[in-house]
């Protein structure tokens, strides 16, 4: 069966991995998703991420990251959804838990934060929100 949200996808693994107690979760490889990747990593919610082409298809290994026994992702969701697709300019940017999250967004200058949007002057696709 085909998969219509593959980032959506993505970050429910992440989910499941965490309250899961895994150190590790896998997923398809894809540019948008590194991306966003290195987005959650660049601000401190996973440990890092690695390219695995040990199978027939690439995939990412995503090092989960906990403080004191609890996630450090508390919560993860999707935007955009490829039903309803959600864009803002970088002055009407959502701010997530009064800037104690990040808002990972799709803008011309690639995958950024809505921090680092904001500072860039950019706005696009919302993808997902994380605290």
């Amino acid at each position: 069966m085909a998969m219509t949200d593959p980032l959506g996808d993505m970050l429910t693994r992440i989910r499941n991995g965490q309250q899961a107690k895994k150190d590790s979760v896998l997923s398809p490889a894809s540019k948008l998703r590194a991306n966003v990747l290195e987005v959650l990593q660049r601000e401190g919610y996973i440990r890092g991420y690695s390219e695995d082409e040990s199978g027939k298809h690439p995939q990412l290994r995503i090092e989960l990251k906990y403080f004191e026994g609890e996630p450090a992702i508390k919560h993860v969701a999707r935007v955009s959804k490829p039903g309803r697709r959600v864009y803002s300019g970088s002055k009407e940017l959502p701010t997530v838990r009064n800037g104690l999250g990040i808002t990972i967004v799709s803008t011309p200058k690639g995958v950024l934060s809505d921090i680092e949007a904001r500072n860039e002057n950019v706005g696009g696709e919302v993808l997902a929100e994380v605290f």
